[in-house]
Formats: C-alpha cells, sequence, structure tokens
C-alpha cells in the first residue's frame, strides 16, 4: 500500500474526559476518491462535549455515528463532522478546490469524492465550518415552517439557535427574540439582527418556539413562551440525561405540540425533493451571509485539541464555535 502524507494526525477520545492525537497512515485515493489536507476543522460544542464526556446513551450508539467516525462511543472513538479542506488529488474538477467535508479532526484524509461539497469562492474557509451546523437549521427551519409575520422565540443561544435565528429572521414580518440567560448574547444577536431577551423577561405567545439550550429550564420556559395551540420545535440533545416537563397545568387546555426535529434525515416537508448533499449545499450557499463570522469565538491550532475539548467540555472555556486551525500540519 502505497502512503501519502506520512505525517497525518487525527484527534482520537481515548475515554470519557481524556482525547490525545495519534498517527494515521492514508493510502492514496482509488478511482472516484479525493485526498483533502486538512485547513481548518469546528468544535461542535453541544454534540462533541457529551461525546467527551462519555455521555452518549448505549441505545444511541449507532445513530450518532458521524459519517467517518472510527471507533466506537464510549471510546477509543474518532469522532467530529465540521471539517474544511484543500482537495490535493482526486478529480480534475475538485483538484485545489477548498471542500467541507462531515470528517472528524485530522490533518489529512482520504474520502470518496462525493463525500465532499464545493465551497463557494466568496464563503473564508472559517466561515465554511458552520455548515454542518447551518445545515441542521435548515432542517429546523423546513419542520418548523414559520410563517409571514410570526413571532418567535430561539431558546438557547447556540450555534445552532443563533443560526435558526438568522435564517426565520429572514422571513418577512417575523419578530424573531433569542432567548438566553448569558447577557453577553445580546451582542450576538444584534449582530445577527434579531431581539435579545434573558429568560425570566421574555415574551410570551409566541406563535413557535424554537428550543436549542439542551437544558430542562430552557424546555420548560419555552412551553411557557408558546402561544395557545403553538409549537415547541426541540432541536436539543441531552445525551443521557432525562429531561422532566409540565404536561399538567396549562398543556393540554392550550392544545400544545412539542415536536422533534434532528439532522439525521432531510425533514418530511423537503424529503422527496432534496437529499443530504443539497441540504448541505444550500448551508454553505447561505453561508456567503457575513453576519455568521459573530459565531466564531476563538482558534487554536490542532496540537492543542485535546486541551480545548477538555475545557469546553467542562465550561472552563466559553464559546460558540471555536475553530481548529491545521496550517502546521503536513502538506
Amino acid at each position: 500500500m502505497s502512503v501519502v502524507h506520512p505525517g497525518a494526525r487525527a484527534f482520537w477520545l481515548v475515554e470519557p474526559g481524556r482525547g490525545e492525537i495519534r498517527p494515521v497512515e492514508l493510502r492514496e485515493p482509488a478511482d472516484g476518491e479525493v485526498l483533502v489536507r486538512a485547513v481548518v476543522s469546528g468544535i461542535s460544542r453541544g454534540t462533541e462535549t457529551i461525546v467527551f464526556a462519555g455521555r452518549v446513551p448505549p441505545s444511541q450508539h449507532d445513530t450518532m455515528r458521524a459519517p467517518f467516525q472510527e471507533g466506537d462511543f464510549p471510546g477509543p472513538v474518532k469522532y467530529g463532522y465540521l471539517g474544511v479542506g484543500v482537495v490535493e488529488q482526486g478529480p480534475d474538477e475538485l483538484r485545489g478546490r477548498t471542500v467541507f467535508c462531515l470528517h472528524p479532526h485530522q490533518t489529512a484524509y482520504v474520502v470518496p469524492a462525493a463525500a465532499v461539497v464545493p465551497v463557494p469562492d466568496d464563503v473564508p474557509p472559517e466561515r465554511a465550518v458552520l455548515a454542518g451546523t447551518l445545515e441542521t437549521a435548515v432542517n429546523a427551519v423546513w419542520d418548523a415552517a414559520p410563517l409571514v409575520g410570526d413571532r418567535v422565540a430561539v431558546v438557547g443561544a447556540g450555534m445552532v439557535g443563533c443560526c435558526v435565528a438568522r435564517l426565520i429572521a429572514g422571513i418577512p414580518g417575523t419578530e424573531v427574540t433569542l432567548v438566553d440567560p448569558e447577557a453577553t448574547r445580546a451582542d450576538v444577536a444584534t449582530a445577527l439582527g434579531v431581539g435579545f431577551a434573558d429568560p425570566s423577561a421574555a415574551a410570551p405567545g409566541r406563535d413557535l418556539v424554537v428550543h436549542t439550550s439542551a437544558t430542562e429550564a430552557g424546555l420548560r420556559r419555552s412551553l411557557e413562551l408558546v402561544a395557545r395551540e403553538g409549537t415547541v420545535l426541540d432541536l436539543s440533545w441531552y445525551g443521557d440525561r432525562e429531561v422532566s416537563i409540565p404536561l399538567g397545568e396549562a398543556f393540554h387546555s392550550s392544545r400544545l405540540t412539542i415536536r422533534a426535529s434532528q439532522v439525521g434525515a432531510v425533514s418530511p416537508a423537503r424529503r422527496g425533493s432534496r437529499s443530504h448533499r443539497d441540504r448541505l449545499a444550500l448551508a454553505l450557499e447561505l453561508l456567503r451571509d457575513p453576519a455568521f463570522d459573530v459565531l466564531l469565538t476563538g482558534s487554536s491550532p490542532f496540537d492543542e485539541l485535546p486541551i480545548v475539548l477538555a475545557e469546553l467540555a467542562s465550561g472552563a472555556r466559553p464559546a460558540l464555535c471555536h475553530t481548529i486551525r491545521y496550517e502546521e500540519g503536513p502538506r
């Protein structure tokens, strides 16, 4: 086997709470494959910190597998899915192109050409790492189907919540409010062109509430904010935590709906006309919007990834999307 990028390395979660960088042997790409040199990757703070902490329930081990994951939960496992790189070998139409790939954190990798999607020329690589998150938001908006003039609250101003808020704000006449207890997220909301409120001060009577905080308190507050016969769309993933919500009180008399949304399958509203690849390509096109840069809140070199993920998981490092740079990786 001919080996390319002899110095290639990947991040592995060795066991819950402890990661390390390991060498990787890469073979030459076959026909229909590409060799990608990583430029930057993003950390999905919600899902990846749950994985890092070993909190993926056994019943969800298969469901939560990433496209190019190696190993199994709780570890050792190679996990991640927000990668941007440059195609060094492959079909002529892709060679030299900057592409997005749902690949774990790794300095170089070989994948099928169909697994990479070109990044528009006017979308910087750092912003392009948000494609996986924005794809989740696109799917959620397809699920939620907000209407012109809707009053919408997005509870949880993390990566997904911010992306959902920005997309819905583009619908004429909508009134969108990000709801979060972290006061510094008010500036993020302003940059995204939406309102902001602390949970205690958020206005009730919302036609639609999108919940993304991954907390029981956030889901409970979402039910309090939605209007009679309204819908709470829950994008949060709670890992192995049990969540208690008040299904007594006004839940039944107000005829409320709680609906789950998850990116693993294309929304039923578009499943007949859009593929996973179509949805990801749309997300990359939407990232032409520079407003999304406000979500990029820190960057570290690849060698520091084990420490960075530990700090994100513990809450010691606040961030929306923290990116990992590979400029010192093999070329």
